[in-house]
């Protein structure tokens, strides 16, 4: 059976090009044509800001106070979507950043410590947690590597001749080294593989009220090391 095509077709724009031809368009329409050329020619860029001085006349600015209407259920605010920890983590940062409260040196890369022949970790963990008072320090900013030296040697051996236990050596962070910390590794070379290392029991960066990365904890021992007495301690 043949369909009737007649029936089933919707062609709504089929009488529209003859309306146009006769220029017979509803009234509603020609004025929409008219609104939308006047709508071009408003918005080239000579009329751009005549365009938005007409389009905000009637605007007012929106004043937000104590009355203004709460937000819909629909919407979720930013509290709603910050928890008690986010909270609490943004407030320790505010102190971190305002305060220094909070910062915790041997957590970054520029910490350092080091321990002598055969002695427990608790002991720089002790040392760079302030728990032995610091007897004496030096403060080597501003020397060259080999005046840094002279006054180091003299300073350690003052220091044992004296009986001291802790002391601080200041050296300065070296953020201005273009490799890495100048005074700051010489230190750390001297008391871990010099001559010194035989007095040294511990060291470890200081606290940041004592300088932080940028200064040392050194806790020294009563009696050097000697190789004699390191052999026996690995007999017994």
């Amino acid at each position: 059976m043949a369909r009737n095509k007649k029936s089933f077709a919707h062609r709504p724009f089929q009488q529209l090009g003859k309306l146009i031809d006769k220029n017979e368009l509803p009234e509603h329409i020609t004025n929409a044509n008219q609104h939308v050329s006047d709508s071009v020619d408003m918005a080239s860029p000579e009329n751009e800001r005549l365009l938005f001085k007409t389009a905000m006349e009637n605007v007012k600015p929106l004043v937000r106070d104590k009355h203004s209407p709460a937000l819909p259920d629909n919407v979720i605010s930013y509290n709603s979507c910050v928890t008690d920890s986010d909270r609490e983590a943004v407030r320790r940062l505010e102190k971190l950043i305002h305060t220094g409260e909070g910062f915790i040196i041997s957590h970054t890369p520029e910490y350092c410590e080091g321990l002598g022949h055969n002695i427990h970790p608790t002991t720089a963990r002790d040392l760079h947690s302030g728990r032995y008072s610091i007897q004496a320090h030096i403060d080597l900013h501003g020397y060259s590597a080999h005046e840094a030296e002279h006054a180091f040697n003299n300073f350690m051996r003052t220091a044992i001749r004296n009986g001291k236990r802790a002391v601080l050596v200041i050296h300065g962070r070296g953020l201005s080294s273009p490799r890495k910390p100048v005074l700051k590794s010489k230190v750390q070379g001297w008391l871990s593989s010099g001559p010194w290392r035989k007095w040294v029991l511990a060291f470890t960066s200081a606290r940041a009220c004592d300088g932080g990365a940028g200064a040392t904890y050194v806790l020294l021992r009563q009696r050097s090391l000697t190789s004699r007495f390191r052999k026996k301690r690995r007999q017994m």
